[in-house]
């Protein structure tokens, strides 16, 4: 467990997953153990969305690689490259082409294993500051490579007036829960508010779109995208794709307490 501090904020990363973001005594991430979600974040690299109708199988200009829902990236383990008081960095590395175990298979998966056709290496920080958490995203890799990125933290809900503010509207917890497992797209949005007890500005950089997920009434998942999957057919997943270079291969998230 890797523990940050600066003045009354507190942060807690277990193996890269955010498991706490706590400020005074409240806390803001959705807790392991409680109805919603198995996770309290993870990534969503290099695609997003599912694949089961397509065969597990993605279009890239090298061929066709395997991926499950949400990709390959976090079937791999990060270590920490870098560690002070209030911020730390991790990273995850991956060769062109290696098989990768499935962890849904063959409960959740037909696809036993998976694997990209790039190199990559995936770099993630947190930084605690005055104005609350920052986390960052870097991409590198093979000039031209194509993915997507989505961030998908899990928030903790407190009470029943909450509301997520977003592009001008208001949200309830009842409109995101009906949407379903397709979760609500949010698009041409780099903001959004969620409003609670202690209410919580997520700002971003690079991503572009937000998509909204819950099944239940005590968290929900504010998740900065770069593609909304559900665009597409599966076996069309390739649309969405960037295409890697210098000018877009790093990502910002910035979540700041608002009282």
């Amino acid at each position: 467990m890797v523990n940050l501090k600066f003045d009354l904020q507190t942060v807690k990363i277990d193996e890269g997953e955010l498991v706490s973001y706590n400020v005074g005594g409240y806390e803001f991430i959705h807790q392991k153990g409680s109805p919603g979600w198995r996770n309290s974040d993870t990534e969503m690299f290099p695609i997003i969305g599912p694949t089961a109708d397509a065969g597990f199988s993605v279009e890239t200009p090298k061929g066709n690689a395997v991926q499950d829902q949400h990709g390959l990236l976090r079937e791999l383990e990060y270590r920490v490259v870098g560690k002070t008081e209030d911020s730390v960095e991790l990273v995850k590395e991956y060769k062109a082409n290696t098989k990768v175990k499935n962890s849904k298979y063959p409960d959740k998966s037909t696809a036993a294993e998976l694997f990209w056709p790039y190199d990559f290496s995936f770099k993630k920080s947190f930084r605690l500051k005055k104005d609350g958490l920052h986390i960052s995203f870097t991409i590198e890799g093979e000039q031209g490579m194509p993915f997507m990125l989505g961030y998908h933290p899990a928030f903790k809900l407190h009470g029943e007036n909450v509301c997520i503010k977003a592009n001008g509207k208001a949200i309830g917890i009842p409109e995101i829960i009906e949407v379903g497992s397709r979760a609500m797209q949010i698009p041409n949005c780099e903001s959004i508010l969620l409003s609670n007890e202690q209410s919580l500005v997520i700002s971003t950089e690079g991503f572009g779109h937000f998509m909204l997920w819950t099944e239940v009434d005590n968290m929900v998942c504010i998740e900065p995208i770069t593609f909304y999957p559900y665009a597409v057919e599966q076996k069309e997943l390739h649309k969405g794709f960037f295409h890697l270079n210098a000018d877009n291969g790093n990502f910002k998230v910035h979540l700041q307490p608002k009282k």
